[in-house]
Parts: C-alpha cells; sequence; structure tokens
C-alpha cells in the first residue's frame, strides 16, 4: 500500500512554558557555592604561598590561613545568594532574565533580535543535570545573553520554544 501521509507535516510547537518568573534550581546554588569556594582557596593558597616565599619577617601564618578560610566561605555564601535570586522568565515578547537582591538588573531579549541558541553543559553541570542557555542577539551590545545553573529539561525547552517561537516570527515576515 501507498503511505498518503504529508511528506512534510507541520511542525509541533514545543510544550508550553508558564509566563511568570521562575527560579533556577537549588543544586546549582550548591555548585556555584563550591566553585567559589574552591575558587577562592585556590587563590588564597597561592597568595599566601608567595607571601611565605618572600616575607622577610615571620607572619601569623595560622592566623592568615583561617582569614582565607574565612573569606572563602563568605565568598560561598555570597555566590550560593546571588544564585537564589536569578529568575528567568519567557513569554510572547521574549526571554527575561532578573537578577540581584540589592543592586538589581532585569534583562529582556525580544523575540526579532534572537540569532540564535546554544545550551552547554560542562563536566560539573552534566553531573547536576544543569544547563547553561545562551541566547545570541542581533547587535553589538549585550550581544548574548547567559544563563548558567538551568535545568537541563528547562534549557532544552527554552531553546526549542525560542527557537519555535522565532520561526513563527519569520514566517509572519
Amino acid at each position: 500500500m501507498y503511505d498518503v501521509s504529508d511528506p512534510n507535516p507541520a511542525p509541533t510547537s514545543p510544550p508550553a512554558l508558564p509566563d511568570t518568573w521562575q527560579p533556577l534550581p537549588a543544586r546549582g546554588a550548591k555548585l556555584a557555592a563550591t566553585g567559589a569556594l574552591l575558587g577562592t582557596l585556590t587563590a588564597a593558597a597561592v597568595a599566601l604561598g608567595v607571601a611565605r616565599l618572600s616575607a622577610p619577617v615571620p607572619l601569623p601564618w595560622r592566623w592568615l590561613g583561617l582569614a582565607a578560610v574565612l573569606v572563602a566561605l563568605g565568598a560561598a555564601w555570597i555566590a550560593w545568594r546571588r544564585h537564589r535570586t536569578i529568575r528567568w522568565r519567557l513569554n510572547a515578547q521574549g526571554f527575561a532574565v532578573s537578577r540581584g537582591h540589592l543592586w538589581q538588573s532585569e534583562t529582556h531579549v525580544p523575540i526579532s533580535r534572537v540569532q540564535h541558541l546554544d545550551v552547554r553543559r560542562g563536566p560539573l553541570e552534566r553531573a547536576a543535570r544543569l544547563a547553561t542557555l545562551v541566547v545570541h542577539t542581533a547587535g553589538t551590545r549585550l550581544s548574548a545573553v547567559s544563563l548558567s545553573g538551568l535545568d537541563h529539561d528547562d534549557a532544552e525547552r527554552l531553546r526549542d520554544r525560542l527557537a519555535h517561537q522565532l520561526d513563527q516570527d519569520d514566517d509572519a515576515l
């Protein structure tokens, strides 16, 4: 028998996303805090090592080491708090990211300015089932908006939805 189905079926739209501000998953905050802690401890260890080699007088190394650990814990807490204040939203007009508690910023990318989309995942993000969505835009200022710490499934849904809306917008021209 012959197959009478359409060889070019109409594309199906991706599942709908809520038009409200969505938080990032908590496991991303843990990853951000761990990264800040390890990065600060590494920088402090290098600085203390250089100071130890070049210090002409004995310094209170235990106190300096304790201060470095406290600074690293503070950096981890700040990274955790910063991650917990990030929100994203996708609606018919475009994609928006809201960041900050004291110093707030909101970035909105209209659908008509989206050029292409990337979903990136490093080894630690893959282990935590997270991803980074990068929205490349037309223009020179903020030519790419990136949102790291997204749930991998959310990142793929956002990419698919933005690509679908972009296709619909192009078809309307």
